[in-house]
């Protein structure tokens, strides 16, 4: 039902603080005792037993069927004023807890946090530790396990739950504007050449409470704006920072209206050379590096562990000899070159790989982003799509060895020219194929590294839908004309066809598509001749249409329709017309979802409006008779569907969709009274 469109990425919340548990069924009466047994215990005089219980809730609620159990005994009125505990080491398991209750909640749990005033309390903890701080500078808060600095570790659960609760809900959103806690959350980048995770929690926490919130813009002076331009300026080369600066070049352009013009586009070129060094990574080899580094790292680890056991073995034996010598406790012996402080810390290599998905997966969300004017209605993104102005676009930007260019309609000169030196598309278009088999291999028999399967995939369907954003918005020529485009073809279809089977992954089926609907719609619109077989495009839908995803349905509906409408105007196709129109008409009949059931109808009037091959095809699948005694039926699952089920903007296409099938069988009707 008309073109397709822009997508706009909106953050998805976040992860909770250790690998989310899930199990099928209700919560039991073991459950409810253990909630009950814990949050009891957060009111113990004792500070390791309310730690204890900390500990526990934040485990249990990792399993989503235990969260209701915790919820309804008030859980966040009773961990909430133990962020302001007198032990350091129960404010960070408490904001632990409540981090874990906020990520595996989602957004109905963050309104009650919300209502039940976690605000206060997490608002007085977060300046408290801001200004703690620089005081921990001189005389850092450390407990007896090393290197651990209570002030930041309690800082970073506390902006992770802020983080959480303000990308869920907008009253936490507006107290974080009112109570300027923007000031105590800079404050903590700073910390980002010590503490880098840290600083990776601040710099998520700022794009989420960035994204869509012009009453934040004000607070970002100049002083502020220093602080990013330092950390997206940085020079570190190991994963966590380029994730740590793909983040804050998101933040800062959700707050771009604050740039001067005059530096706009140096600063879009910067964040977009930050996106160019994160894409230009590839991912796979890096798998199979990092994989390799593991290995040899533990091996390294086992032989130093080996010596230093046998070495404490011949110790423990000497100091035995003088029973007036203190023992010295096992691993406490601090030897002359000791490295062990230099051995990589627990699945270092793995968190790396972990940054680098990520970083690529952010930064290929925000160029989608990019491509998109927050400000256009769809109705002008449907106008503007189809737009053949040529001042509109760049002239001559054909890059050789990339063949796609990039030319977003919604952005200025400057930045065209950025996204064009920076190289984002080719690499764009790297990132759509699937992922490194032999990365993918190392995952899969590894469980700790099998969760960067999911992430590979993600890169690769963000890509996808990057694809599609930069085919909506970019004149043929920037796309690097004909050629190119039926290159693209050939590339997306031999995504789809390069297996045995139709892949069945319904994100990677919906972004495939999305892109190759988009890319079917600009060589038709400029009569490019298209690379698929009819047999090809059957085969697709016929397996699309089998997608619980509503919009693949679509999709593959529109793809059919597109295509079909190219074949009409040849000649010799009406045995193909004949097998597309049997298609839609089934889908029009028989789809459960009217949207998709309307795309099936609109793409019947496309490849049926005009030609020869067209009128043979539905006079012998009896198009206009079926269409007749299809009408009242789609009226009146309208009527009775419609209203509830379906969005304003979804009805109003349904409206229009309605009346056209009104208008194409009178217009069918004209066709059987004229002379052949």
């Amino acid at each position: 039902m008309g073109k397709s469109r822009a997508r706009r990425f909106r953050r998805a919340p976040r992860a909770a603080a250790g690998p989310a548990q899930q199990r099928d069924g209700e919560r039991g009466p073991e459950e409810e005792e253990a909630a009950a047994e814990l949050l009891e215990k957060l009111q113990h005089p004792s500070a390791e037993v309310r730690e204890y219980a900390c500990a526990g809730i934040s485990k249990l609620l990792q399993q989503k069927h235990v969260i209701p159990a915790f919820v309804q005994r008030d859980v966040v009125r009773c961990l909430g004023p133990l962020l302001m505990d007198p032990s350091l080491a129960v404010r960070e398991t408490a904001a632990g807890a409540l981090r874990n209750l906020s990520a595996c909640g989602g957004f109905d749990v963050c309104d009650d946090m919300v209502t039940s005033d976690i605000m206060t309390p997490l608002v007085v903890l977060l300046k408290e530790c801001s200004t703690e701080l620089d005081a921990n500078q001189l005389s850092p808060k450390k407990c007896k396990e090393r290197n651990k600095n209570y002030t930041e570790d309690i800082a970073n659960e506390a902006i992770n739950l802020l983080w959480n609760i303000c990308e869920c809900n907008n009253t936490a959103l507006y107290i974080f504007n009112k109570e300027g806690c923007l000031e105590a959350v800079l404050h903590y980048m700073k910390k980002f050449t010590t503490n880098v995770d840290l600083a990776i929690s601040v710099a998520n926490c700022l794009q989420a409470v960035t994204e869509d919130n012009p009453d934040l813009l004000s607070s970002f002076n100049a002083s502020a704006q220093q602080i990013l331009e330092t950390v997206m300026l940085s020079p570190e080369s190991t994963m966590k920072h380029i994730l740590l600066r793909t983040l804050i070049a998101g933040t800062i352009w959700n707050i771009k209206d604050t740039i001067p013009p005059g530096s706009l586009g140096s600063t879009v070129n910067t964040i977009l050379k930050i996106f160019s060094e994160s894409l230009a990574i590839d991912a796979g080899e890096t798998i199979i590096r990092m994989n390799e580094a593991e290995k040899n790292g533990l091996k390294f680890a086992v032989e130093v562990e080996t010596e230093e056991n046998m070495s404490d073995t011949t110790e423990n034996c000497v100091l035995g000899e003088d029973d007036n010598m203190e023992e010295i406790p096992k691993g406490k012996v601090r030897r002359e070159n000791d490295i062990s402080d230099l051995l990589p810390s627990d699945k270092w290599e793995l968190k790396e790989v972990t940054a680098l998905l990520t970083a690529q997966q952010t930064a290929l969300e925000i160029i989608v982003n990019m491509c998109c004017s927050e400000d256009q209605s769809d109705d002008e993104w449907e106008e503007l799509s189809s737009s053949d102005e040529s001042d509109l676009f760049m002239e001559n930007s054909y890059n050789e060895g990339s063949g796609l260019l990039l030319s977003p309609l919604c952005l200025s000169d400057e930045v065209n020219s950025a996204f064009l030196n920076n190289l984002i598309p080719k690499k764009i278009l790297e990132k759509t194929a699937f992922p490194n088999s032999v990365a993918l291999d190392i995952c899969m028999h590894n469980p700790s590294w099998k969760p960067l399967i999911k992430k590979l995939n993600a890169v690769q369907c963000r890509a996808l839908t990057c694809l599609q954003s930069i085919l909506l918005v970019s004149d043929v020529d920037c796309l690097g004309g004909a050629s190119a485009l039926q290159s693209l073809a050939q590339h997306l279809s031999q995504l789809i066809f390069s297996k045995a089977e139709l892949p069945t992954d319904t994100e990677f089926l919906e972004a495939v598509t999305s892109a190759l609907r988009a890319l079917l719609q600009t060589m038709a619109s400029k009569n490019i001749s298209q690379c698929m077989t009819p047999e090809q495009l059957l085969a697709l839908c016929e397996a699309g249409i089998q997608s619980s995803n509503a919009s693949v349905r679509v999709n593959v509906v529109s793809i059919l329709g597109i295509s079909g409408s190219v074949l009409a105007k040849g000649q010799d196709t009406a045995e193909t017309l004949k097998m597309i129109g049997k298609f839609l008409l089934e889908v029009a009949m028989k789809e459960s979802s009217l949207v998709v059931a309307g795309e099936a109808l609109d793409a019947l009037f496309d490849v049926f409006a005009d030609g020869e091959e067209a009128e043979r095809a539905a006079l012998q699948i009896k198009l206009l008779q079926t269409l007749k005694e299809f009408q009242p039926v789609f009226r009146m699952r309208m009527r009775k569907e419609g209203k509830g089920q379906y969005s304003t903007d979804q009805l109003c296409v349904l409206d229009n969709v309605k009346m056209n099938l009104r208008r194409f069988i009178a217009y069918q009707e004209t066709l059987g009274k004229t002379p052949t």
